[in-house]
């Protein structure tokens, strides 16, 4: 899919790949339905975990 922003002459390019085997994938992490901070930064700190995890981020 190509988009061009209105007025440039410039191109976005949005490239999808499927998931090949060697790439790494990040547990799924649910939606957040925190309704405080606190749950909040429980959802959040679960989503690092889960990248930290997979070794898309560094510990």
């Amino acid at each position: 899919m190509v988009t061009s922003p209105k007025g440039t002459g410039s191109a976005i390019w949005f490239v999808l790949v499927p998931q090949q085997a060697g790439f790494k994938q990040a547990a799924k992490q649910n939606d957040s339905t925190a309704s405080d901070v606190a749950g909040l930064k429980t959802d959040f700190n679960n989503l690092l975990a889960k990248l930290k995890a997979a070794g898309l981020m560094a510990n």
